[in-house]
């Protein structure tokens, strides 16, 4: 019999190929696109008094590929079309850099719990590859797999919990359903 999970006090949501298409390191608010059924899946949450936000990582302002106020600007974008988040947490850093900002380590979460005064077990994080729900795993909170074509074989193996989709993966979240592949186990 499988446990039940903890009460979900805080969604949060990885944001490219998540939220929006991917376009790699973009700066540009005009190339932003809303992926599927996401205006829906995150009104859904706010519609059940949850707490949203959004973790990302962007290692192209380390890169030097993007600025800061590159990213900010197209993060407004993201809330133009999907609506305002009740915070943003990005790690500028890149790979090498050795921060606990960047997924897979657990800094972005932990903050976003602390901020939004939530127990990280009470965390549930969305996103489309491995680093999201390592990140969340390792934060103490749930992580659910949304796969796109970027998503590994064994990153989805690996997943506890995968949704075909960003809205099943909010139904799974909020406890609407028992769907989704249940994989993986201890890892």
């Amino acid at each position: 019999m499988t446990e039940p999970s903890p009460p979900v006090h805080a969604v949060l949501f990885d944001r490219d190929d998540t939220l929006i298409v991917d376009v790699p390191y973009n700066g540009d608010p005009d190339a932003v696109e809303a992926m599927p059924d996401a205006r829906a899946a995150v009104d859904r949450v706010r519609a059940a008094g949850i707490p949203i936000g959004v973790i990302s990582n962007q290692s192209g302002i380390a890169r030097g590929l993007l600025t800061h106020e590159q990213v900010r600007r197209v993060n407004e974008r993201v809330e133009q079309l999907l609506g305002p988040f009740d915070l943003w947490r990005v790690c500028p850093h890149a790979p090498r850099d050795g921060c606990e900002c960047r997924k897979p380590r657990p800094g972005m979460i932990l903050s976003a719990a602390r901020e939004l005064d939530v127990a990280p077990a009470n965390v549930v994080m969305i996103g489309d590859i491995g680093a999201d729900v390592d990140a969340a795993e390792a934060a103490g909170a749930r992580g659910i797999l949304v796969p796109t074509r970027l998503t590994l074989a064994q990153e989805r193996a690996d997943a506890t919990t995968v949704a075909a989709t960003i809205a099943e993966a909010v139904a799974i979240a909020l406890g609407d359903e028992a769907g989704g592949d249940e994989a993986g186990g201890d890892r």
